[in-house]
């Protein structure tokens, strides 16, 4: 009896030990950090097409763990120690107070910038060849986006003579643009009025003060506050008959005039490329930071026929996208 109790014993063991040993074998999904500023948007469906060019499908192969602030900055450190604690693999995230969140809340997850102001000026790494810590990414430098936008709004609405400028004074990397927008702006004949927003619940005041100013025109930031509100500013420009330039594309879509910049759908494509090569074993102190080059015009016609503008032929030939 005791022969055939151990005999059927190996038996049960010999059939489970294999299973059981592919389980152990089983390789962990890495988990992603994904926090960001804003309120969700499509933003996060092209990191999802980055990775999925890739090879990864989400909750298989890859997770993403969202963490969104829907502009209010204060909320920005908690979620970013959340994701700490859950010992993500890598955090991705966008916009200086995000990333400066996550900086103070880890120096050792890899963190991923899909896109921000200079990473370098804000001492979020040594160099862009050479980032030499935990983080890596995108950037733009808006510095040089913000005077262009002015020559393309001037360009567009040539009787312009005042532009309100609607600015977040909650990121840190915001006043050395306003700055170049205060000393580029009588060089393009237009005078600028300055009108701070330190969270989502001053939009309102805000635009009842670019309101006031009687400004001929109006020059909106690429912030998570304003990209949380694009829908609600694009509706108070087209009350008030505002000529409007914007950082993305998606004001254009939802009315407003014009916008130049990124192609934030593309940054944060290949932000999923950096984000394979850190699962891939990378370290983020090797990976250069990629400074994008291109910028993309768009133009709604259909608003420019409201406010009874006339768009130059010399924008549109330029244009990449012309809403009809």
């Amino acid at each position: 009896m005791i022969c055939r109790a151990l005999a059927l014993l190996g038996i049960v063991l010999a059939v489970f030990a294999p299973a059981t040993s592919l389980a152990q074998q089983k390789p962990k999904v890495p988990h992603i950090g994904f926090l960001r500023a804003e309120a969700p948007d499509f933003l996060l469906d092209a990191f999802r097409d980055g990775l999925r060019e890739l090879g990864y499908v989400e909750g298989q192969t890859v997770v993403i763990e969202q963490r969104w602030a829907y502009g209010r900055f204060e909320k920005l450190p908690e979620m970013a120690n959340e994701l700490v604690r859950m010992k993500v693999d890598v955090i991705v995230t966008a916009s200086t107070p995000a990333v400066l969140a996550v900086k103070r809340a880890t120096s050792t997850i890899p963190v991923v910038i899909a896109a921000s102001g200079d990473p370098v000026a804000n001492g979020f790494v040594t160099s862009l060849a050479h980032p030499g810590g935990n983080i890596t990414g995108l950037t733009i430098m808006i510095e040089e986006l913000a005077v262009k936008r002015l020559e393309i709004l001037k360009e567009c609405v040539p009787r312009a003579s005042r532009v309100a400028v609607l600015w977040s004074a909650a990121n840190p990397s915001y006043a050395s643009i306003v700055k170049n927008i205060e000393g580029a702006a009588p060089r393009v004949k237009l005078q600028p009025e300055l009108i701070k927003v330190f969270g989502p619940d001053q939009v309102d005041s805000a635009l009842a003060e670019v309101a006031r100013s009687h400004a001929d025109a109006l020059y909106v930031f690429e912030d998570p506050v304003f990209r949380s509100n694009s829908k609600p500013i694009s509706d108070f420009a087209a009350k008030h008959r505002l000529p409007t330039i914007y950082g993305g594309s998606e004001f254009v879509h939802d009315g407003g005039l014009l916008s130049y910049g990124p192609s934030f759908a593309e940054m944060f494509r290949r932000a999923a490329g950096y984000v394979d090569k850190i699962l891939k074993g990378a370290k983020p102190a090797d990976l250069p930071i990629e400074q994008l080059s291109k910028f993309e015009l768009a133009v709604n016609l259909r608003t420019a026929r409201a406010l009874g503008l006339t768009i130059p032929e010399s924008i549109l030939v330029r244009a990449d996208e012309v809403v009809r």
